[in-house]
């Protein structure tokens, strides 16, 4: 299986935020979305670039090993567009913070079928709400790997957060950031860009936000990100969605204190970004 340098898969299309980064800035794009109608209206707001196949959308909900034809119970988020999800234990978080599920039925997509028909991508990122895992172990049916990556981290269990770190690296990747995600609106490309061109974009609410050699920061090792986690899950145990204070006022109110006086998310959430042993910088 041959790498394509100018492929991205966005994996988690949602309402295209970031394949219109990636589109910008020269990159064709595999986009997956499992929800009818987000897929839909990507297919309206990005159809020129599928007419010229620099796009090309997957609809679908991504689950381990499908059997041909199948189609899933898929957890469609009316008020969090975001959170849809095929799995029920996600769901029932959903529910718990306020915010109920309508089911619907969707084909299911095979991961590994989709990198065998366009190809294994320069970066792939991944945020599909409990199903990231799935497209990291299809990557274990190729020698070839992508350059670089991004999942959204585990944020309940530490013991599954360290799992997918190990999975990264017996993958051969071995350069690791942790990048806060609530203050995305802040990024901005260097100067010059080292991932194509720069195109001035402004990251809105929800995207992903710069990859590859264009992060900021320096990566570590697999044990330094994991002794980074270490801290960040000393916060979500202290005020994340099902903290020890998230449900009492006066947590509630602590949080919004200590927020103000450190200036920055507490605890917003993570993307873990992995830079593969072959990439060059």
């Amino acid at each position: 299986m041959i790498k394509q340098p100018d492929l991205i898969f966005d994996v988690g299309l949602h309402r295209g935020e970031d394949t219109e980064f990636y589109l910008k800035k020269g990159f064709r794009v595999g986009a997956f979305e499992a929800a009818p109608n987000l897929a839909e209206a990507c297919r309206a707001r990005f159809h020129r670039e599928i007419a010229d196949q620099r796009l090309v959308i997957i609809e679908g909900a991504i689950v381990e090993n499908p059997s041909p034809g199948q189609v899933v119970t898929f957890y469609q988020n009316p008020s969090h567009s975001m959170w849809g999800t095929v799995c029920t234990d996600w769901a029932d978080r959903n529910v718990c913070l306020g915010s109920d599920s309508d089911t619907i039925s969707v084909p299911a997509v095979d991961f590994v079928d989709a990198l065998k028909t366009y190809g294994i991508p320069y970066y792939l990122k991944v945020d599909i709400e409990g199903m990231d895992r799935v497209c990291l172990k299809a990557l274990e049916q190729f020698e070839c790997r992508p350059d670089f990556l991004s999942i959204e981290s585990e944020k309940r269990e530490f013991d599954a957060l360290l799992a997918e770190i190990d999975l990264l690296d017996a993958l051969g990747y071995t350069g690791f950031k942790a990048v806060q995600q609530e203050q995305i609106g802040r990024q901005h490309e260097p100067k010059p860009a080292r991932e194509k061109q720069r195109v001035g974009h402004h990251f809105s609410e929800g995207a992903s936000g710069l990859f590859g050699r264009d992060l900021p920061g320096r990566w570590v090792c697999a044990n330094s990100v994991k002794q980074r986690y270490r801290r960040i899950f000393v916060e979500y145990r202290l005020f994340g969605d099902f903290g020890m204070f998230s449900h009492f006022w006066l947590g509630r109110a602590l949080r919004k204190i200590l927020k103000t006086l450190l200036n920055r998310p507490l605890p917003g959430w993570y993307d873990t970004h992995a830079r593969h042993q072959s990439a060059a910088l």
